[in-house]
C-alpha cells in the first residue's frame, strides 16, 4: 500500500497494532503490520524480557513501545514527591469505599484470593500495576531505547522536548495521541512524527470527540506529518472509511483482545464477546483521567451520589491498581461474583468483536475487507 507511514517503517501494511500481549505485538508486524506494545504495566525487567522476545519473533520487522506520559499529574509538595506522598493524598473515604465494594462482591484480599493468571497480563496487570508518574516512566524509556524500537508512542499528552531529541539522535520515531485538534497541534509543534487522531469510540484513554469528526480536522491542522485515525476501527470497511478522511492509516487496540495470541482472561473474554458497542462507558474511576471500559457494577457504584469524586492521576491509579488484581483474580473462579466488577479497557469496536481469530488473520481481513470496500466506493463514483 502506498503510505507515508508505510514507507517510513518499511511496512506492507498501514495497520498499527495497540497490545499489551507480546505475542499479538509480534504477530502483527509478521504479517505486515506493526505491532506496538502497550509498557505502561511492564517493569523494566518485563519490558526487556518481552522486547527481546519480540526481536527474536520478528526477525527484524519493525515494532514500536507505547507508553502513558501525560503532562499534568497530581503532584504531592516538591518536598515529598514520592511514591509514599502521593499514596497519602488517597482519603479514608476512597479506600472504604473500595473496600466495602469488594466486599459486597464478595472479593477478597488478594493475598486470600487465586493468583493473577499470566492470561491477565493483557488486561495491564502485570507485576509493576499500572504507572503514569514520571518516575516510574524513566526506566521503561530507558529499556525502550535500549532494543530496536522503531517508535515510541505518547498516549497522555505531548512528549517532552528531551524525549523526543533522544528518541531522534537514536533514530527512532515518536507519535503522540490527540483527542482534540489542540492537542494534535501541540504534537506537531513538539516536532513529533506521527499524530494518532483518536475519536472517543476508543478504548481506554479517550476524549469527547468522535472519530469522524476529529480525524479530517486533525490532518488539516497538522499537514504534512501523517496521520492514524483510532476509534471503533477494527475492519476493513472502517479503515477504508479512515483513508477516505485523509489518515494515512490506522491505530488499532480493541480488536486484538480477543485474538488468539491475546493474554486476554478467560473471564475477560467472555465478557468483550457478549458485549454490545452501548455497553461501554467513560469513567475516572481507575486512572483519574477518562478511559472508556465495558461498564460494571464498579462503574456504576463510582456513579452513585454518595460515591467519592475519583481522585486525580496518578493517585486514583494507586488507589484502583489493587482492587483491581483481587477482581481479576477472583473473576477466574466459577460463580464468583467478581465477574460483575470487571471492566476491561474496551472501546465500542466491542460491539463487531464476536469470535477469536488468529491477529495475522484480522490483518489480512481487514486488508481483503479494504479493498472491497474500496472497490465499492469506485463503482458508486462509477454511476
Amino acid at each position: 500500500m502506498k503510505s507515508t507511514v508505510a514507507d517510513m517503517f518499511s511496512i506492507e501494511f498501514p495497520i498499527f497494532a495497540f497490545s499489551h500481549c507480546r505475542d499479538v505485538v509480534a504477530a502483527v508486524s509478521n504479517a505486515g503490520g506493526f505491532g506496538v506494545l502497550g509498557a505502561v504495566a511492564h517493569t523494566p525487567e518485563e519490558l526487556d524480557i518481552d522486547l527481546t522476545w519480540i526481536e527474536s519473533q520478528t526477525g527484524g520487522r519493525p515494532f514500536g513501545v507505547d507508553l502513558l506520559i501525560p503532562r499534568k499529574f497530581a503532584t504531592a509538595p516538591e518536598s515529598q514527591s514520592t511514591q509514599m506522598a502521593l499514596k497519602a493524598m488517597i482519603s479514608d473515604r476512597h479506600r472504604a469505599f473500595v473496600e466495602r465494594l469488594l466486599a459486597d462482591y464478595d472479593v477478597p484480599p488478594l493475598e486470600r484470593a487465586p493468583a493473577v493468571s499470566a492470561e491477565s497480563a493483557a488486561q495491564g496487570y502485570k507485576r509493576a500495576g499500572l504507572q503514569v508518574d514520571p518516575e516510574s516512566m524513566a526506566p521503561l524509556i530507558d529499556v525502550a531505547f535500549a532494543h530496536a524500537t522503531s517508535m515510541l508512542a505518547s498516549a497522555l499528552g505531548t512528549p517532552p522536548a528531551w524525549l523526543v531529541d533522544a528518541a531522534h539522535v537514536r533514530g527512532i520515531k515518536v507519535a503522540a495521541l490527540a483527542g482534540t485538534v489542540g492537542h494534535a497541534v501541540a504534537h506537531a509543534n513538539a516536532g513529533v512524527d506521527v499524530i494518532i487522531a483518536q475519536g472517543t469510540e476508543a478504548g481506554g484513554h479517550t476524549g469527547e470527540v468522535s472519530t469522524l469528526v476529529l480525524v479530517p480536522q486533525v490532518v488539516d491542522a497538522v499537514a504534512p506529518i501523517p496521520v492514524l485515525a483510532a476509534g471503533g476501527i477494527g475492519n476493513g470497511r472502517q479503515m477504508a472509511a479512515a483513508l477516505a478522511l485523509g489518515a494515512d492509516g490506522v491505530w488499532c487496540g480493541s480488536i486484538w483482545l480477543t485474538t488468539r495470541e491475546a493474554e486476554t482472561s478467560e473471564a475477560v473474554r467472555a465478557r468483550m464477546l457478549a458485549a454490545r458497542s452501548q455497553d461501554t462507558v467513560r469513567t475516572r474511576s481507575f486512572t483519574g483521567k477518562p478511559c472508556r471500559v465495558l461498564r460494571s457494577k464498579w462503574t456504576d457504584a463510582w456513579e452513585a451520589a454518595d460515591a467519592p469524586d475519583p481522585l486525580p492521576m496518578p493517585v486514583q491509579s494507586m488507589l484502583s491498581d489493587r482492587p483491581r488484581r483481587r477482581i481479576d483474580a477472583m473473576a477466574q473462579r466459577p460463580g464468583s461474583r467478581a465477574v460483575e466488577l470487571l471492566s476491561p479497557f474496551v472501546g465500542q469496536v466491542v460491539g463487531q468483536m464476536n469470535g477469536i481469530r488468529p491477529a495475522g488473520q484480522v490483518v489480512v481481513d481487514m486488508v481483503e475487507e479494504l479493498v472491497r470496500a474500496w472497490d465499492r466506493v469506485e463503482e458508486v463514483l462509477a454511476d
